[in-house]
């Protein structure tokens, strides 16, 4: 039996990109059922969708977190590919990402962008980019090279499995941390990025984005590696409290009297802090690791990717999967 397999393009004001990126998916998969997911825009996105041959879908709450949620809930497929609506990346490499997902199999693999143009990225974005991705290596410990990516490709107990909490641009984030977290087996494999074309506006902001993914990183650290972001803060209250209190510890060991009476209370009560806060840590720990095994046994609920009887990948793919 075939593998099922479903396209969903986020739009919001596309209509200068959207129509090409239809076309090229058709061209390179011409199996798949492809879903345009309008995000209340004002311009004639859906008609020209709907001209290429897409399947129209709704969502009004803007935000492109917004739409993956609708869309992981709504489609049904052994692969479901995400491809932005504004035709900067090659969609031509459709085929070889989705044969890549069923030949590993894998449960993601993501298009890692390589710019073929002057001026793809906006100025500060490939900036922000490696500095999101080392700080996603720094608090879980993977390497990434392009966390940001909205080019991917998941198979459905991926889909299936994701919480999809986000309801900006800070989806991709949610998307990598929940693959390193299970462990779950990715690869990438590089695709062209190229400039908008004429007429297609760009819907990234640098600096509110850029803060925005970086504050839902820390808040990922906080719920994620709850026993690590206790820790440092447990340590840092600890520290206030021996600078406060080693000076009266010496004076009362050199005198035998506690002079200043106030700063002792402080130092213990805040070294009681410090310890409940650690204690709190570790119960946070307890509690994500059930969680976690919980998502685990959702995701085992549905069987890997089948394996697709097509041709042989092309070109290189770098593989970053974890046991």
């Amino acid at each position: 039996m075939e593998p099922t397999i479903a396209c969903v393009v986020p739009c919001h004001n596309e209509e200068a990109a959207v129509g090409k990126v239809v076309r090229d998916l058709r061209s390179a998969l011409p199996e798949a059922d492809i879903y345009v997911y309008d995000n209340a825009s004002t311009d004639r996105t859906v008609e020209v969708a709907r001209e290429a041959g897409a399947i129209i879908r709704q969502e009004p709450h803007k935000g492109k977190g917004n739409v993956i949620r609708r869309a992981f809930a709504d489609v049904d497929a052994d692969a479901l590919l995400i491809i932005d609506g504004d035709d900067t990346y090659d969609a031509s490499r459709a085929r070889d990402m989705v044969d890549l997902l069923f030949e590993g199999p894998y449960d993601q693999v993501v298009g890692a962008r390589h710019e073929t143009a002057d001026g793809a990225y906006r100025a500060g974005h490939a900036v922000g980019n490696k500095v999101l991705s080392g700080a996603v290596r720094c608090l879980f410990g993977k390497e990434v090279t392009d966390m940001l990516s909205g080019y991917r490709v998941f198979s459905r107990r991926f889909v299936k499995s994701f919480p999809a909490l986000s309801r900006q641009f800070e989806t991709e984030t949610e998307m990598t941390v929940h693959a390193l977290n299970l462990r779950l087996p990715t690869a990438e494999i590089p695709v062209a990025y190229r400039t908008r074309p004429a007429g297609s506006q760009s819907k990234l902001r640098t600096y509110r984005d850029g803060w925005r993914i970086l504050g839902v990183i820390l808040d990922l650290a906080r719920r994620e590696r709850p026993s690590l972001v206790h820790t440092v803060v447990a340590g840092l209250l600890a520290v206030i409290a021996l600078v406060l209190g080693v000076p009266v510890i010496v004076e009362f060991v050199r005198t035998g009297t506690v002079p200043r009476f106030p700063t002792a209370i402080l130092a213990a009560a805040i070294m009681t802090i410090a310890a409940l806060v650690l204690l709190v840590g570790y119960l946070l720990e307890s509690l994500m690791h059930m969680r976690q095994e919980q998502s685990r046994l959702v995701h085992l609920t549905y069987p890997p990717p089948l394996r697709s009887p097509r041709r042989a990948v092309s070109g290189t793919a770098d593989s970053l999967t974890t046991p």
